[in-house]
């Protein structure tokens, strides 16, 4: 089939998509002005604050979960890389099984363990596991696996869409609980007896926690790191990020499907004639989080995705030790590469600065929609 053939079909599938799904579009809500999120009250901060202490030691030890086939990519990489950072943790990168872990939307790496060999090194159980999103929200490893370390007395935080896979474990049930603006539905539809809290990015009821969108995990991970080692700690950890604040206020009604996210997507999604593939360079001891958030993003566009390339197909070790695998081999990159600005920023920035320049490339209306994907309450970029 020749190009012109390719773009007539492509248009015609577009009218018809267009024509049937104009009804359904119309119906949808317009965009509208965030508003701004109230306070938590301090007698609720300091709450949460105390549920999150260490069950068990003085200096924890944390299980960032995984499943091979498919796990978010800055859901793992986030907490990861922040309690890392903050050495307040033992923090391990784990899998369900043996070889690397292929997150989306971007990037691959080399796990530390299995959830096997973690057994073996604590028997006694971590105490807190993170569960971030999943492929499959019913992995039969993973759900047994999170079951065992709640019975060894561990908290588990679910991040993000990672909610639908505590509930599958049987966790929320008769709990407050949040989760994603996307999955919120489902989860309630699979199990009513959640009692979901809006306007919170971070709930805790009973030794279990979820979060809402995916850029919640960076201020999950600081509450987390001041329940361990105290106030001072987290802020030192939060400037270090180039964030300034962090606690669990949130304006869940402005992160809804709208007219503007859906036509953004059918539009971007359309455009099949103009995508991009943009080359990250692996480099020993870039920092796994702003990578992390740099790919998501730009994965997230239905116009360009992200992948890593390096000369060699060896895997690089991150800034906190964790080794990334490489998409391609190869010495030099033909298409566009990002910018190493953006990529040796703090976090925080890289993200505010990634969508700006999402903005710049593809118009503001594709770095609105990527943010309603992470659920980013979005900053202007310094």
């Amino acid at each position: 089939m020749n190009w012109r053939l390719m773009l007539w079909s492509g248009l015609g599938l577009a009218a018809v998509f267009l024509v049937l799904g104009a009804g359904w579009i119309v119906s949808l809500p317009p965009a509208t002005a965030a508003a701004a999120a109230r306070p938590v009250p301090k007698e609720e901060a300091d709450a949460t604050i105390a549920a999150l202490k260490p069950p068990k030691r003085q200096r924890p030890v944390v299980a960032v979960i995984a499943a091979n086939d498919g796990t978010e990519t800055t859901d793992y990489l986030m907490p990861y890389g922040i309690l890392r950072r903050a050495d307040v943790a033992e923090v391990m990168a784990l899998a369900t099984n043996p070889g690397p872990v292929t997150l989306y939307p971007a990037l691959k790496v080399e796990p530390q363990a299995t959830i096997i060999d973690f057994d073996a090194r604590y028997p006694e159980g971590a105490d807190y596991v993170i569960v971030p999103a999943m492929h499959r929200d019913d992995d039969p490893a993973a759900l047994e696996w999170i079951r065992s370390q709640v019975a060894k007395g561990a908290i588990v935080i679910g991040v993000c869409a990672g909610a639908k896979v505590v509930a599958a474990a049987g966790l929320l049930d008769d709990r407050r609980a949040t989760t994603h603006w996307y999955y919120l539905d489902q989860l309630r539809e699979r199990h009513p007896a959640i009692r979901h809290v809006a306007d919170r990015r971070l709930v805790v009821d009973r030794g279990v926690a979820t979060t809402t969108g995916i850029s919640a995990s960076m201020p999950m991970s600081l509450t987390l790191i001041e329940a361990i080692a105290g106030r001072e700690k987290a802020e030192q950890v939060a400037r270090e990020l180039g964030l300034g604040d962090w606690d669990a206020r949130h304006d869940s009604g402005a992160f809804k499907f709208t007219r503007p996210f859906a036509l953004t997507a059918i539009a971007n999604t359309l455009a099949f004639w103009n995508r991009e593939t943009l080359g990250i360079e692996l480099s020993p001891g870039m920092d796994e989080v702003s990578l992390a958030l740099v790919a998501d993003a730009w994965s997230r566009t239905y116009r360009s995705r992200a992948v890593t390339f390096a000369a060699d197909g060896g895997a690089r070790p991150s800034r906190n030790g964790i080794r990334i695998v490489p998409d391609e081999v190869t010495a030099r990159w033909a298409a566009e590469r990002l910018p190493e600005t953006i990529l040796n920023s703090r976090p925080a920035r890289a993200l505010d600065e990634t969508l700006a320049a999402i903005g710049d490339r593809y118009r503001t209306r594709t770095a609105d929609f990527v943010a309603m994907q992470l659920e980013y309450p979005r900053r202007a970029a310094p």
